[in-house]
């Protein structure tokens, strides 16, 4: 399968693409506004593989460009990008399915805090943005993402899948469990998605104040 990661330049984007790259056999795409950049980051993920046995192509594209190739398009940008992100690559994002990680949070002297849009959930702006006949899936909310791009760390995590179509949450599921020690979980429809969210700024809370927390994750028993 090919997946292309927009901000794949990006903390997120950088663990997933490694994490897919050296767990399975699915092809990764780099996408960013500027193509030279994600150019630039997909040799750098190349030589990281490299320097552990693994011989993976990895191309870096202009985001539209990557999207047009994909069968699976993960935008891995910040929330306040992620609308223009989604326009930008509307018209060949075809039946691909369009995969939402990002969160809103706003930041006081108290800690992190769930910043929740007007239609819901930052997962259902994306779906806002979308073509209708595209797909969306909420998946990957809560990962800390130093762990995620550290291909020494075990990872013992689940991830919160939602969304409405059936048949692009499975995929996603199966995405997700090809990234050894992530479970996926469904997690309903695409309204559930700020509730999955939601539980971001408390890791961070949680993990800025406790010792030896910093790259704390959810693991449902």
């Amino acid at each position: 399968m090919d997946i292309a990661l927009l901000g794949g330049t990006g903390d997120i984007g950088e663990g997933l693409a490694l994490r897919w790259a050296y767990d399975t056999n699915h092809t990764v795409i780099v996408g960013s506004r500027e193509a030279e950049r994600a150019e630039t980051k997909a040799e750098e993920y190349e030589t990281e593989l490299d320097s552990r046995g693994q011989d993976v192509a990895i191309e870096g594209l202009g985001n539209e460009d990557a999207a047009a190739r994909a069968d699976v398009v993960v935008t891995a940008v910040p929330a306040y990008h992620l609308t223009d992100t989604v326009e930008a690559v509307a018209d060949v994002l075809g039946d691909a399915i369009l995969v939402a990680p990002a969160v809103g949070m706003k930041r006081d002297e108290d800690g992190f805090h769930y910043n929740r849009p007007g239609v819901g959930s930052v997962t259902q702006l994306a779906a806002k943005a979308a073509p209708e006949e595209t797909p969306v899936v909420g998946a990957f909310h809560n990962l800390a993402a130093g762990r995620l791009a550290n291909l020494d760390a075990d990872l013992d995590w689940d991830t919160v899948v939602v969304g409405d179509d059936t048949d692009a949450k499975d995929t996603v599921c199966e995405l997700a469990e090809g990234i050894v020690g992530l479970r996926a979980l469904d997690g309903g429809p695409l309204s559930n998605a700020a509730e999955v969210e939601a539980v971001t700024p408390l890791l961070i809370n949680v993990a800025r104040h406790n010792d030896g927390l910093h790259d704390l994750g959810v693991r449902f028993q």
